[in-house]
């Protein structure tokens, strides 16, 4: 599915109650419904927001697309929208990252560094690409990478499940 880009993204590092319960939805309003309980409590310390700078990293992190459920070229394709796809409606996209994968995406994210970001960046289809090309735009790009990267590492040294959040 090739998606299109939405608001502001948001990931949150769930406990296990929160995890047991998305795992228990049985569809897309029982999922929602658990997701509503997870922004409403908003734990700052378990929360990273990347506002539109998700569609950039995406991008920089696959194959230049939109494209999601990217779970067969490594944890990069993981840190965004390649988790396992909770939601199947077109309206909101909920990705989810086992525990057990988070330590290997917060690993993979501390090997990026601001040039090979920048490499991968600069081969963004500027027509296919909805953001605005350039310097500002890459800075910050990278700024919100380094707190999604800071984010997983918290999640994977505390077990968490991650999940990243956007409406379309």
């Amino acid at each position: 599915m090739i998606i299109t880009m939405g608001a502001r993204g948001v990931y949150f590092a769930l406990t296990d109650p929160q995890d047991e319960a998305l795992a228990a939805a049985r569809d897309d309003e029982e999922v929602m419904a658990v997701v509503a309980g997870v922004e409403e409590a908003w734990d700052a310390e378990w929360t990273c927001e990347v506002d539109k700078a998700w569609d950039a990293m995406h991008r920089c992190l696959t194959d230049g697309t939109l494209w999601l459920g990217h779970r067969h070229g490594g944890p990069l394709e993981l840190a965004v929208l390649g988790g396992y796809q909770c939601h199947d409606g077109d309206d909101y996209i909920v990705a989810h990252v086992d525990a057990d994968e988070v330590p290997a995406v917060a690993a993979a994210l501390d090997g990026i560094g601001e040039a090979w970001l920048r490499e991968r960046y600069d081969r963004l289809d500027p027509d296919d690409y909805e953001g605005a090309p350039g310097d500002e735009d890459f800075a910050y790009t990278w700024e919100n990478l380094v707190a999604a990267r800071e984010f997983y590492r918290r999640a994977a040294a505390a077990g968490r499940p991650v999940i990243f959040t956007v409406d379309q």
